[in-house]
C-alpha cells in the first residue's frame, strides 16, 4: 500500500471528504471528524488511525507502530512505514476507524447522512425517464 492506495480506498466509503491539514498531512473525515490521517511527508511517518483500546494494545506492540504523538490517548496508533501491516489489515483498521467516528456523531448527523444516499437514488428514476423520451 501507499498513500494514493490508502487515498483511493478513504473516498471509496461513503460521505468521505479530504483536508490538508497541518502542511503535510492529508486528513480523511466524515461529518468534519477525522478518521485517517497519511503523510504526504514521510519522513516522520506514514498512516495514522483511530482503534479500539485492546487494538491499539496489540498495535503498538508490533513493531513499525507507535501510539500516535498527541492522538494517542484518543487509541489513535500511527504506522512508521506501510509494510508493518499487510495492505488488507490496513483496509480493516482503517474502515473499523470510520465506524468508530461515524458511531460518535451525533444522532442528527448520522440520520442526516444516511437521508443523502436516498435522495440521490430518488433522482434516477427521473433521469431514466428523460433518457427514454430523448429516445423516442
Amino acid at each position: 500500500m501507499n498513500t494514493e492506495t490508502l487515498r483511493t480506498y478513504c473516498l471509496s466509503l461513503p460521505h468521505v471528504s479530504e483536508d490538508i491539514k497541518w502542511g503535510h498531512d492529508l486528513c480523511f473525515l466524515i461529518a468534519g471528524k477525522m478518521f485517517t490521517v497519511a503523510s504526504l511527508d514521510s519522513d516522520n511517518h506514514c498512516v495514522a488511525f483511530k482503534c479500539a483500546p485492546e487494538t491499539f494494545a496489540e498495535l503498538v506492540e508490533v513493531e513499525g507502530i507507535i501510539p500516535a504523538p498527541y492522538m494517542a490517548r484518543n487509541h489513535w496508533v500511527m504506522l512508521e512505514r506501510f509494510d508493518a501491516l499487510r495492505d488488507a489489515e490496513i483496509r480493516n483498521h482503517v474502515k473499523q476507524s470510520y465506524e468508530m467516528v461515524l458511531a460518535k456523531l451525533p444522532k442528527k448527523v448520522r440520520e442526516g447522512l444516511s437521508a443523502a444516499p436516498a435522495k440521490k437514488k430518488a433522482a434516477a428514476p427521473a433521469k431514466k425517464k428523460a433518457a427514454k423520451a430523448r429516445l423516442r
